[in-house]
């Protein structure tokens, strides 16, 4: 929860195969719908958003050579419509009930620990409360009916990557050419690529964490 990848596709832009034959009508339309998704809270209150949007800055922490994410606003949007995977790991809530008690328990630890909402707390602070939920540390009854470290798992670290890797721009960081539909790819086999994705211009690079400054 400390380091951004220096993405090895210099340059190379996914959103340049929008008006290819690599993407149809449909898939068009969908990445367009993603593009403009609100940057404010519609499903979350203001204060679930501020330590949603610091959780996911810990989680994963972007590189500030490319626009940031909006990871925050993805799960909102998503959580919004209930676009959700329709399962969930007993004892804990559907996603929208658990995303709400978990952002409050994780607020309510960092003001009975520390005396100051998560959001305001320093990044290395934020991180020892997030390692505490993963390894099963905290234990307020706000969790409950879940644990915090039910919570970790099954929603914070399976949502927020889910979130930043469904968004075009880290289909660039990683040279992921965008759905298969219509072009589809053709070399399946390892360490071969068809001649319309990206290539790799440099090795990757690790870079300390902008938030963390």
């Amino acid at each position: 929860m400390h380091r951004a990848l220096i993405s090895p596709y210099t340059n190379y832009d996914v959103l340049e195969k929008r008006d290819s034959l690599s993407w149809n009508d449909a898939t068009r339309r969908a990445i367009a719908k993603r593009l403009s998704i609100p940057r404010v809270p519609r499903f979350f209150s203001e204060r679930q958003w501020q330590t949603l949007d610091a959780v996911c800055r810990r989680i994963l922490p972007q590189a500030d050579d490319r626009p940031p994410i909006p990871i925050a606003a993805l799960l909102d949007a998503t959580l919004l419509i209930d676009d959700t995977q329709g399962f969930r790991t007993d004892p804990l809530p559907y996603d929208q009930d658990a995303w709400r008690l978990g952002l409050k328990a994780l607020d309510i630890e960092a003001q009975a620990i520390y005396g100051a909402a998560f959001h305001v707390l320093p990044p290395s602070t934020q991180d020892g409360l997030l390692s505490r939920a993963q390894g099963g540390d905290l234990h307020h009854p706000a969790w409950q009916p879940m644990t915090a470290q039910l919570f970790f798992e099954k929603r914070i670290l399976v949502d927020i990557p889910a979130m930043y890797y469904s968004h075009p721009t880290s289909w660039s960081e990683i040279g992921f050419g965008g759905p298969a539909s219509p072009r589809g790819y053709v070399r399946m086999e390892l360490n071969r690529r068809d001649p319309w994705e990206a290539i790799e211009t440099s090795a990757p690079r690790i870079q300390e964490d902008p938030y963390a400054r």
